[in-house]
């Protein structure tokens, strides 16, 4: 009975008051200062966040919406429009021709084109590189919007070059 009494005790004590907070300042801690660099990162990573959103889009000839599904080029030019308000030639020719930087495979960062030639010859293929390897594409007839490794044998067998649209400079 002693120690029902002492248990019933304990939890009629009164509540601690919580510490005190500190008061907030009019003091405002200023944002960083985005550069260019800095800009075409964010907007790089916005392209990839973009692109993986349409991922299992179907593939369709000469497709430019995500309604009706997209062909390669007409994902790439979809997606740039979209997350950068940036307007990219229609055809894998045009996107090959643009008088823009051609990183090394070594050098891709994400946002980057990725360029394919799948009979040898001319480019008649293209993705975007997502980082760590990897680039997101609608591939052929049948397929739909995915990821693919670029270091694959099939794919660096056809890779043609790379082409930077969103510049650091």
């Amino acid at each position: 009975m002693l120690i029902l009494m002492a248990l019933l005790a304990g939890c009629s004590s009164a509540p601690r008051t919580p510490p005190e907070r500190p008061v907030a300042t009019d003091v405002r801690t200023p944002l960083p200062q985005i550069t260019r660099s800095d800009s075409s990162e964010i907007l790089g990573n916005d392209i990839v966040f973009q692109a993986f959103s349409l991922i299992g889009t179907p593939y369709r000839y000469g497709g430019t919406s995500p309604d009706t599904g997209f062909d390669c080029s007409g994902l790439i030019q979809y997606v740039y429009r979209e997350a950068a308000g940036v307007s990219l030639p229609r055809t894998t020719a045009g996107l090959t021709s643009m008088r823009t930087a051609k990183p090394s495979e070594s050098a891709l960062v994400p946002g980057d084109l990725v360029l394919f030639a799948m009979n040898g010859g001319r480019v008649n293929h293209a993705g975007i590189y997502i980082g760590e390897g990897r680039f997101l594409h609608a591939p052929s007839t049948g397929g739909s919007v995915r990821v693919d490794e670029l270091g694959d044998n099939f794919w660096q067998r056809s890779f043609k070059g790379a082409r930077r649209v969103l510049s650091s400079n």
